[in-house]
């Protein structure tokens, strides 16, 4: 079965419903090898020379631009792999890797939709943004038995292999966020008042109860109040207002909404609310949330992270980001210095499959997962260091480990004391 994509640029993207074309590697083929050297007979999606990899994620509306980064990404990476001759697997073959993109909006029926169109073509689906959005294709992938792997989305369902045993998540499940902000704030060992904002949706929730399990017992934390908003919601000014009446001194704000990001921090502004703040890595950009949100007039936005950060002078000498930004410009169609992490975090998805790839000794989808899971202490590119992947947990995601970073103007300092 042949899917026909002609290519254009990633940044931009506004079709919906369509093949985001970005064939790295020549037409994709939904079948497998002959298997004629009397292997197991190959799994759609990988033949002899070239595997084919899914993606649904959203290329428009609020959540485009670090969807678009999650297709920019591993793009990037694999790009690169295939002009140097492609990717070289256990069983002995080289092969290309071609990525099929669809645009799902951040809508849980267009992702099912997406999956439907990809699966008997794709080996497996990866990168995908979005809690709601990868749940609405799960069941059918596990009844498919088709690999939904290195997700971006930290609903610990992912990562269980009981409940998911065609799954694994990439980044830190929402509790570990959550738990190094409460952590942190614990051991300043200063009287602290906690206003909460969370997505009403295992999205929030899973951010809050990491925080309070951290903080439970320390007689210095107090939590104030706590407010839920909608994810479809297109403004928080009713729960801002709410939260700057209750004195606290740290808002807690786990929210995915990139827009709802920025309005909040103004609002508190014009509230003259001014406390410190802890917000999730995907919702954390400097440069696309921070700064258009007036973050400098706060005396400490915090975020957590384990992957490096181009635009930040720490790194601008590094090799691995060099080569990142070289790769991303040439092979994933995005020439800006990234805004958002997830076209970093995609890259290290490619890195890990591609390590995943090194260990297959048969072109089925079995055989892959049971490769993916036996990666230990993986130094991915652009890693920062105390992070490593670890694939071998049960329950826990490929990344789970995080360090915490204050906001310095214009990137992030890792800090182990809050104030």
């Amino acid at each position: 079965m042949n899917i026909s994509t002609t290519r254009r640029k990633v940044l931009g993207i506004v079709a919906v419903g369509s093949v985001l074309a970005l064939t790295l590697a020549g037409c994709s083929r939904g079948g497998g090898g002959d298997a004629s050297d009397g292997g197991s007979a190959a799994s759609p999606g990988i033949t002899d020379t070239s595997i084919s990899l899914g993606i649904t994620t959203p290329l428009s509306g609020a959540t485009a631009g670090p969807g678009t980064c999650t297709v920019a990404g591993i793009s990037a990476y694999f790009g690169a792999k295939n002009a140097e001759g492609g990717v070289e697997f256990g069983d002995g073959k080289t092969r290309t890797v071609d990525i099929q993109a669809l645009d799902d909006a951040y809508d849980p029926q267009k992702a099912k939709a997406n999956y439907d169109q990809l699966k008997d073509s794709v080996f497996a689906m990866t990168a995908g943004l979005g809690t709601p959005t990868n749940r609405a294709y799960r069941e059918a992938a596990i009844a498919d038995e088709v690999p939904q792997v290195l997700v971006m989305t930290g609903d610990p369902i992912f990562s269980d292999t009981e409940q998911s045993p065609w799954q694994l998540g990439f980044v830190p499940i929402y509790q570990n966020e959550g738990q190094a902000f409460g952590e942190l704030l614990a051991a300043s060992g200063e009287d602290h008042k906690v206003a909460v904002l969370y997505q009403n949706d295992d999205y929030g929730e899973g951010y809050l109860e990491g925080f309070t399990n951290a903080v439970e017992g320390a007689d210095n934390i107090e939590i104030v109040k706590e407010l839920t908003y909608e994810a479809t919601d297109t403004a928080v000014d009713a729960q801002l207002t709410e939260l700057a009446n209750s004195g606290a001194d740290v808002f807690f704000n786990a929210m995915s909404i990139t827009p709802l990001v920025i309005s909040s921090l103004q609002k508190a502004q014009q509230l003259n609310w001014t406390p410190s703040w802890f917000l999730p890595s995907n919702t954390s950009s400097p440069t696309a949330i921070l700064q258009p949100g007036g973050a400098d007039a706060f005396p400490g936005v915090y975020s957590v992270s384990f992957s490096k950060a181009p635009a930040s002078p720490a790194f601008a000498d590094d090799e691995d980001v060099q080569g990142f930004l070289t790769n991303l410009k040439e092979y994933g169609d995005y020439p800006d210095m990234p805004a958002f992490p997830h076209c970093m975090w995609s890259y290290m998805v490619g890195a890990t499959l591609e390590k995943a790839f090194g260990e297959m000794t048969e072109p089925t989808r079995e055989n892959f997962m049971e490769a993916l899971r036996g990666i230990t202490d993986f130094q991915a590119p652009l890693m920062l260091d105390g992070t490593a992947v670890d694939t071998t947990v049960d329950g826990q995601p490929a990344v789970s480990s995080v360090v915490v970073q204050k906001y310095n103007g214009k990137g992030y300092d890792t800090v182990e004391d809050f104030g």
